[in-house]
Order: structure tokens, then sequence, then C-alpha cells
């Protein structure tokens, strides 16, 4: 219990430093990863069902080889594409939007750093480095954030392109 206080108290200290863009990135960082996780989980856990039962129907099928069933394979294997690639563009775009909102923390922090030197001058170095604090770290987490959603995301796209591939090929066509 001691240990989780102790946690609590320096993330606590790191969002006083960043400033409160950093609940933004987390905000954003949250959302990213409970993205990926259903992505993870639908690839995992229901699209085998879902591809099993498309290749049973397609083995089930009498015609196989005319233009018409040529078609709606085609179609079975794009409606699974669409199914495997959905939320992958939000991923991606809350992928890129971490190191922006960084940023914005940083423009944040720098006009802090300039209110300061305005009320006081340039002679209270203490007073600016905590502005300078404040516009670097929101850059850092918005970066690290970024980082994470990147890995994550190209494994991702692996494995939707396998699935696909995987699906395609279970259906022959003659």
């Amino acid at each position: 219990m001691h240990g989780l206080i102790e946690l609590w108290e320096s993330v606590r200290d790191f969002i006083a430093t960043g400033g409160d863009v950093l609940y933004v990135v987390a905000a954003v960082l949250f959302i990213m990863w409970v993205l990926m996780i259903e992505r993870w989980w639908f690839i995992a856990r229901e699209y085998p069902a879902m591809r099993d039962k498309i290749i049973a129907d397609w083995n089930a099928r009498e015609d196989t080889t005319s233009w018409y069933a040529h078609k709606i394979r085609d179609a079975w294997v794009s409606e699974a594409t669409t199914l495997l690639n959905s939320r992958m563009n939000v991923i991606k775009t809350l992928v890129a939007v971490c190191p922006m909102v960084g940023l914005l923390g940083t423009v944040t922090g720098m006009i802090a750093v300039f209110e300061i030197m305005a009320m006081v001058g340039t002679g209270n170095p203490r007073l600016m480095a905590s502005g300078i604090s404040m516009a670097t770290i929101p850059t850092m987490a918005g970066m690290v954030a970024a980082l994470s959603g990147v890995f994550v995301t190209s494994k991702l796209e692996g494995k939707v392109r396998a699935a696909v591939h995987e699906l395609a090929d279970s259906m022959p066509h003659h």
C-alpha cells in the first residue's frame, strides 16, 4: 500500500511539473491503448470463429468456380478485411495526435516562461526553470506515448494483413 501511495505521489508531481496538458496526453494515450487492446482481442478471440464460419460457408457451396461465386468470395473477404481494419485509422490518428498534444504543452510552457520574464525579468532562473520544465515534459510524454503506439500499431497491421491473406488462401477458387 505504501508503494502505491509513493507511486501516486510521483505521478502527481510529474503532472504538476509538466502542466495540465499532461492530462490531455494521458487521455489520448488511454483511448489509444483501449482501442489497440480491443483490436488484439478481436483478432485473437472473435475473428477466428468468424473466419471458420466464412470458410465453412465457402466449402459448403456447390459452385466455387463461376463468376458469381468469385464475387461472393471477394465480398466475404472484403467484409472480413473491413472488420479487421476497423478502428485502425482512429488508432493511427491518435498515435499522430500524441506528439501534437505534447507540442501544445511546449507552447503553453513557453508562454509561462515569457509571462514570468515579463513580470520579474530574467534575474530569477528558478522561476524560469519551472516554465521550461512545463515546456519540455509534455513534449517528451507525447513522444513516448506516440512511440508506444507506433510499435503496437505496426504489429497490429501485420496481424491484419496476415489474417486477410490466410482467409483468402483458405478459400480456393478453381
